[in-house]
């Protein structure tokens, strides 16, 4: 994410914990599928068939060991993560609006930053990454077309971000997140107007009927299962698709706001709802009939059980501030994992079991180290581009710009530097360039920035 907060409430470090858990998941996912050629994916045969595919599977799996075996049979179903993440993002988005007034040209502005920025610095780094080695080893690299839409999204926009997929499959719910993005304002409007209960049953409606259209009408399936039908996987990359489970997020958010909801429970209440709930989803998951409801079921009983575990492992501090410090770069880590688990099989693994065993942990932790670099570079790019556009406007513009500043800086005010607040400024400098304008240093507590005014405003105006 693009500047995180530091002084991030404690209380959610568990929030964090099931952001780190869920990517490294999906990226042991990843590989485990990449791997084995996609030898195992749930299919609409029924409980026992699919039992007995899991079974064949594991046995047959050049794993060195018996135990990686074992421990690999979550991992088939690391898909569920990506519902966890949407029922994550309406929560965290009613969140972030403190419950404060939503200014839609703001929120958008903030977090249209915040989604597209991080994705344009890894694609616009990693292009030529993958073209050099591409030509030193002769392996892959997508289609001219395909890495245009990567380097210009969203100007080339599909719902479905099919057109991203040709560089790393991951890609795809960069699309969904768009769509949930422009959707909130809707939503919240509407969760204030018709109220959490009516929303919220109106979304799972919704979200039923269409995913009974996508499997009955439209000829498609999940996301996750590899089955031959007319529209494959995609009428169910559309946002209607998991609509209710993001409403149900927002709902969560605001009773926890409100001090009441499924946040609030006990451990033991929480981990008797979640399990069951857990369990009839993946049963769900196995009949077509299932897939109407399957993917609104899992994330409720995954996240109620992995938010036990994350509270539980919170009660020690050290622990509580890394899932704090690495949750800042889940949304990186989640656009890389994709392109390192390719290119570590492609040029690394060559399918040797042992090598595929050893490289996990590299994959998990060079990935971690590769989306920090990201975070740190983003800002940076940030600057760079909006300066230039700033710069090409100046030249281009055959009239004058008669910017007006609409308050006035002094030293020690409480400021909000790009919509995060905490910072002070210490030092403020007058400059000329095309106009006149101030140059400030800020300061968060554990680093100091100079910046431009146009990225500050007044505390009192971005917590509103």
């Amino acid at each position: 994410m693009l500047n995180q907060r530091v002084d991030r409430s404690q209380r959610l470090a568990w929030l964090e914990g099931i952001r780190i858990l869920a990517v490294v998941t999906l990226l042991l996912y990843q590989a485990q599928l990449r791997f084995t050629a996609y030898a195992y994916a749930p299919q609409p045969t029924g409980l026992q068939d699919n039992f007995n595919q899991l079974i064949f599977v594991t046995r047959d799996l050049p794993e060195p060991s018996l135990l990686i075996k074992i421990l690999g049979l979550p991992t088939w179903f690391g898909f569920q993560f990506i519902d966890v993440f949407v029922l994550i993002s309406g929560f965290s988005l009613v969140l972030s609006l403190r419950g404060n007034e939503l200014e839609t040209g703001k929120f958008m502005k903030r977090r249209l930053g915040r989604v597209l920025w991080p994705f344009w610095t890894i694609a616009w780094l990693s292009y030529p990454i993958l073209w050099a080695i591409s030509v030193a080893t002769k392996t892959y690299l997508p289609n001219p077309w395909f890495i245009f839409a990567g380097v210009s999204f969203p100007l080339v926009y599909t719902y479905n971000g099919e057109l991203l997929m040709s560089t790393s499959g991951p890609w795809w719910l960069v699309s969904l997140i768009l769509s949930f993005t422009l959707l909130f304002p809707v939503l919240w409007h509407l969760l204030h107007r018709w109220g959490a209960s009516n929303l919220l049953v109106v979304s799972i409606l919704v979200t039923v009927g269409y995913r009974a259209m996508s499997v009955y009408i439209f000829g498609g399936h999940p996301s996750y299962v590899l089955w031959d039908s007319p529209a494959r996987w995609h009428p169910f990359a559309l946002f209607l698709a998991k609509l209710s489970t993001f409403v149900l997020g927002m709902v969560v958010a605001q009773a926890f706001l409100q001090g009441k909801g499924p946040l609030r429970w006990t451990a033991q209440r929480t981990l008797l709802v979640g399990i069951p709930v857990y369990a009839i989803g993946f049963i769900c998951q196995f009949y077509r009939l299932g897939w109407l409801c399957s993917d609104l079921l899992l994330p409720v009983g995954l996240g109620l059980c992995c938010m036990t575990v994350a509270r539980w492992l919170c009660r020690w501090e050290w622990l509580a501030t890394g899932m704090v410090n690495l949750g800042a770069h889940t949304y990186s880590y989640f656009l890389l994992h994709g392109l390192v688990v390719d290119r570590m099989l492609q040029l690394i693994v060559h399918g040797e079991p042992t090598r595929y065993a050893l490289s996990l942990p590299v994959m998990v932790g060079g990935t971690l180290i590769l989306a920090m670099v990201a975070d740190y570079v983003t800002p940076l790019i940030r600057r760079i581009v909006v300066g230039l556009i700033r710069d090409m406007d100046y030249v281009l513009s055959t009239t004058p710009d008669l910017q007006r500043r609409v308050w006035d800086l002094r030293v020690g005010d409480e400021v909000c530097y790009r919509g995060e607040a905490g910072w002070t400024v210490l030092k403020v400098e007058k400059l000329w360039d095309e106009r006149e304008f101030l140059l400030c240093q800020v300061s968060d507590g554990q680093r100091s920035l100079w910046v431009n005014e146009d990225d500050l405003e007044p505390t009192e105006q971005c917590l509103r």
